[in-house]
């Protein structure tokens, strides 16, 4: 891939440019940037949006499901023509209309223990979207194995868990480190059972995207090792450190 801007992205990402903190030389990193998204839902349709109209050079998009009309109220990709199709076909789809010089790759399966390793280790930046605490797990010990960046989503009701870790940098706690109990129900991670308001899933992977962006762009405030918890029902946001566990892998 090419460093350089030409003519058509400098007009593309004018407005982006002209930030202080960006400039070309941001854009060009932001070009040569390579993501890896773990779900192609809620929070994994605004993730792979605003990263695409940021102009990532390369996007990786993995998940197994169709489109279900259940989907479209928070699913911000997708609607009624998408209905019954793959996921990461329709994704990839609409990404291309949106910025055709972005590299989109999907995986039309689910990421597990014999794949996750082959396919993670081709990005630098990883964001996880998944609904349930076996992926969640499995895509922070590969990240933390690889030596990623990581970005972590949760969403459940009116409520939001944004989560980044640099496992480049020492001392990093990790996922295992905030939810330490052996088995997790994953119902709280399920929009069927729990409920949840579409525009908190926009709004949490929206601010994936950008806690992505910043670290591409080393730049902003670093939320490593820390979380940010909204309430969105009554417009709340708070940030806690983690600790690193003694027993934990990290």
């Amino acid at each position: 891939m090419k460093k350089s801007l030409n003519k058509s992205e400098i007009e593309r990402f004018s407005r982006q440019i002209i930030l202080k903190d960006i400039g070309s030389k941001g854009q060009e990193k932001i070009k040569k940037a390579k993501v890896f998204i773990v779900g192609a839902g809620g929070l994994g349709c605004p993730v792979a949006e605003f990263l695409t109209r940021a102009g990532v050079g390369k996007i990786g998009i993995i998940d197994d499901d169709v489109v279900d009309i259940s989907n479209i109220h928070r699913q911000s990709l997708y609607d009624i023509k998408d209905l019954k199709n793959s996921k990461v076909k329709s994704i990839k789809e609409k990404l291309k209309k949106i910025n055709p010089n972005t590299i989109v790759k999907t995986f039309n399966s689910k990421l597990n223990e014999k794949n996750a390793l082959k396919i993670i280790k081709d990005y630098e930046y990883v964001v996880d979207g998944s609904d349930n605490f076996k992926t969640k797990f499995l895509v922070n010990d590969t990240a933390l194995k690889l030596k990623k960046h990581l970005v972590v989503g949760a969403i459940s009701k009116f409520d939001g868990h944004l989560f980044t870790y640099d496992f480049k940098a020492e001392k990093t706690p990790c996922l295992r480190c905030f939810f330490q109990e052996d088995k997790i129900s994953d119902d709280i991670l399920n929009c069927e059972y729990e409920g949840v308001l579409g525009t908190v899933a926009g709004i949490l992977g929206t601010l994936q995207a950008n806690e992505v962006l910043k670290q591409i762009l080393s730049i902003g405030q670093n939320l490593n090792g820390k979380i940010l918890i909204l309430d969105l029902l009554n417009l709340s946001f708070r940030k806690a450190k983690i600790l690193k566990q003694r027993k934990c892998i990290c």
